[in-house]
């Protein structure tokens, strides 16, 4: 992480230069692209970065930690939402000391991803840098880290053009490097594991949860009977999320005393599911975990008040 962080510092001022020439650039292209949105200032175009303070940053960080959620949990309506129609991804990937290219329209994108055995991901922004001219177009730089199961896999640096339309960023094109982690630093990271986990309840992808669970773990919820295997633990996931098409699970806390750990979630939702009441549910609860030696889930105790969530269900929330 040092490295990284004194690699940043060294090519600062290099990178603003290339990244203001892209600008001028990528704005004359996305003006033939989304004429009714593009203004040009006869005035030179002011940058920000991040020594000022600009709401619009703000904003296009958020875009970005909700495109990489959704990204994360392969929520393609989502992810659609926040694109331009004629968006473009570019990757270059680093194999055994060789660099290789390649480009997709995003809607051919989507396309082959729901043809893909999908597996979740957890992909975290560690800095960024973001340049905006005139308010309307925006350069953002997004180094990350991509996880799966709390273990690191690969350095991300994404780069993202946006463009503001209706008072709302859009994504024009997203390129990014892809670097694989070395085996030594491919450290378990438990907080990382539990906020992954949150995610997957979010998916709408019940294999996604029991996906962090091991082939023979263990789920009970209450004084329920136990969901014993990864075909069981789907189908408790599956049931929530049916009730709940828009459920999110949000992680509060995370303790670990010998060799159990807690995770503190609260469930947001509507009961818009076959024969719900459309009311909207907010539970907390607890899970307690003993992890198996590889990090996953071998048996998990959850426990949230059944009475006030039954009520809700009914009556919503106060």
């Amino acid at each position: 992480m040092a490295a990284i962080k004194e690699n940043l510092v060294m090519n600062k001022k290099l990178r603003y230069v290339i990244l203001s020439f892209i600008t001028i650039g990528t704005f004359v292209l996305s003006c033939n692209q989304e004429k009714n949105n593009c203004e040009v200032s006869e005035i030179v175009p002011t940058e920000t970065t991040g020594t000022e303070h600009n709401p619009d940053e703000e904003k296009i960080k958020t875009t970005i930690n909700e495109l990489l959620f959704n990204a994360g949990n392969y929520n393609l309506l989502a992810l659609d939402s926040m694109m331009s129609d004629k968006a473009m991804l570019g990757i270059s990937i680093l194999k055994d000391g060789t660099w290789s290219n390649s480009e997709i329209a995003i809607k051919d994108f989507f396309e082959s991803v729901e043809k893909m055995e999908r597996s979740p991901y957890c992909e975290i922004p560690n800095d960024y840098d973001i340049i905006i001219t005139e308010g309307q177009l925006a350069l953002a730089r997004a180094d990350c880290i991509l996880y799966r199961w709390g273990i690191p896999q690969t350095r991300e640096i994404n780069h993202f053009t946006f463009i503001k339309e209706n008072g709302n960023w859009k994504i024009l094109n997203i390129s990014w490097t892809k670097e694989e982690i070395s085996k030594e630093k491919k450290k378990y990271d438990l907080k990382i594991f539990a906020r992954g986990y949150a995610q997957a309840w979010c998916s709408q992808k019940p294999n996604f949860v029991s996906s962090f669970f091991s082939e023979d773990g263990v789920l009970q919820i209450n004084d329920g009977s136990s969901a014993k295997g990864t075909e069981a633990i789907t189908n408790v996931a599956k049931g929530f999320m049916e009730t709940f098409p828009d459920m999110v699970v949000s992680l509060d806390s995370l303790t670990t005393k010998s060799d159990k750990t807690r995770f503190y979630w609260t469930l947001t939702g509507t009961n818009n599911g076959t024969k719900g009441t459309g009311n909207k549910v907010k539970i907390s609860g607890i899970e307690e975990w003993t992890l198996n030696k590889d990090g996953l889930i071998q048996e998990s105790k959850g426990y949230f008040d059944n009475k006030e969530y039954e009520r809700q269900l009914k009556f919503g929330i106060n």
